[in-house]
């Protein structure tokens, strides 16, 4: 009942905006995003540390064939489910200091990719998932869509062909997997757990392992799949790049975890060390990439595909270390994305550009927000004691447990962060005098009622990455045995 409470309350508070206008719109959202969160900390406290799933609703939904309403959580999922609800209200805040055409409606689609976000992360059956993974498109394509930059249209437009295909992949690929189900007169299930105890030959796991991963590639973003990324970035509005980054390039690793390694172990072993290959390339691109820029949105976004890159080769290292990293990583990043993002939108609105060359001196009249800002940015290059080193130490310990070779590689991520990112800072708040110098106001007391609780969350699991790493462990114990079983 409570994993059906937290992911219907969001829909249902999204359908109640219609009834509301302008300020109270985003007033009623938020709270309905508040209490959410406050839902999801009961759920967290109510939970066992264990491999298995709790709070579970298994409904027959399309009885005929098999196909049922099967949804719960287990650490892996609940860490998500925290992530999405504590990120989600902080973006809504980020967003009020923003006059956004039709608030209802801009609001309530916040919440409906809520709702999808918290279904994909809670989804045990197959075209269950699926579903949601749908679902939590159609929202951020609008938000995108209509309150987006200049470009919107064909940028919002790529983005959503990109996914609309990989997602198709994917479900070719479950729609087989379905119809291996059923043998010796036992009934067809698309269940989760029906998927992880098929037989399939090495050949039928080789050629599904691409179907499945396509999908959650494109999402990540993974290098090649990721052009559609630093354009939809840095085009959309702040909120909707926040939600991006933020959360839904979780779905995309999520659905690796839970998905493609357990479901085909045959089809991941005989492929891991290609994509291996391909995320370090990410890694190295994106960081080489982001030195070149001059927009500090498009460099974050840069950022985030190296990031990303290292998320990935962790997962397919196959080790606890790199699975446990991708997990804490994903936190981490979520926290770390959302922050500078919200700290570039506030220099934006307060100077009316992004570029990096048009900016300088802004610490001397902005002392907490260059705080605020550093603080982000130093979790960002992983420094001890913050969110960010806690994930990439482990990340980079399972891939050099991997290949000391790529891990050797996959490290540089740590010195190009700094680079571009230091630089960054450098130029924009400590940098010669510009015309904004004088003029510029520091933060107001709402917008450090976001980064408070974000730079609190950074120090948190910097400081006891336990709190967060022995939820997921039973969960990546039992998923390793059943990829190495």
């Amino acid at each position: 009942m409570l994993t059906a409470l937290l992911l219907f309350f969001p829909l249902a508070a999204a359908l109640l905006l219609h009834f509301f206008k302008g300020g109270t719109a985003r007033v009623v959202a938020f709270g309905a995003a508040l209490l959410e969160f406050v839902l999801a900390v009961v759920v967290a406290i109510a939970s066992k540390s264990s491999s298995a799933t709790q709070f579970a609703i298994d409904q027959p939904w399309i009885a005929s064939s098999g196909i049922r309403f099967h949804i719960g959580l287990d650490g892996l999922s609940l860490l998500l489910v925290l992530l999405t609800t504590f990120l989600v209200p902080l973006i809504m805040l980020a967003s009020f200091r923003h006059e956004y055409k039709n608030a209802s409606a801009f609001y309530a689609l916040i919440l409906f990719m809520q709702t999808g976000l918290i279904g994909v992360f809670v989804s045990l059956d197959a075209f269950l998932f699926y579903f949601f993974w749908e679902v939590a498109l159609i929202p951020i394509y609008f938000i995108a869509g209509v309150w987006g930059g200049e470009r919107r249209i064909q940028v919002t437009f790529k983005f959503f062909l990109y996914t609309i295909i990989g997602s198709l992949f994917m479900l070719a690929a479950f729609v087989y997997l379905y119809f291996q189900t059923g043998v010796n007169g036992a009934p067809r299930s698309s269940d989760l757990l029906a998927f992880y105890n098929l037989s399939l030959s090495a050949a039928e796991q080789s050629w599904l392992f691409w179907l499945i991963f396509i999908a959650f590639a494109v999402k990540m973003p993974v290098f090649p799949f990721h052009t559609w990324q630093p354009d939809t970035y840095t085009e959309s509005p702040a909120p909707a790049t926040m939600l991006l980054s933020g959360i839904m390039l979780k779905m995309g690793i999520y659905g690796t975890l839970r998905w493609l390694l357990p479901v085909v172990p045959l089809g991941v072993s005989q492929w891991s060390k290609p994509v291996m290959v391909l995320a370090v390339i990410g890694i190295i691109y994106g960081a080489i990439i982001a030195i070149r820029q001059r927009d500090m949105k498009r460099l974050i976004a840069y950022s985030s595909l190296s990031h990303v890159g290292l998320m990935a080769a962790g997962v397919f290292s196959l080790t606890q270390l790199g699975l446990q990293g991708a997990v804490i990583q994903m936190l981490a990043h979520g926290v770390n994305a959302v922050g500078m993002f919200f700290v570039i939108d506030c220099i934006e609105r307060r100077t009316g550009t992004r570029e990096i060359a048009d900016l300088g001196g802004l610490t001397r009249h902005t002392p907490v927000l260059s705080v605020t800002f550093l603080v982000m940015l130093l979790s960002t290059v992983a420094l001890p004691l913050t969110a960010g080193f806690v994930g990439e130490f482990l990340l980079l310990a399972g891939v050099y447990e991997y290949s000391a070779w790529l891990g050797a590689i996959a490290g540089l991520t740590i010195i190009f962060a700094a680079v571009y990112l230091l630089r960054m800072f450098q130029r924009v708040m400590l940098g010669p005098d510009t015309s904004f110098t004088a003029t510029i106001r520091d933060l107001t007391g709402a917008e450090l009622a976001v980064l408070v609780p974000l730079i609190l969350l950074v120090f948190w699991i910097g400081l006891f990455p336990n709190t967060f790493l022995h939820i997921s462990e039973p969960s990546i114990i039992q998923l390793l045995d059943i990829v190495k079983r």
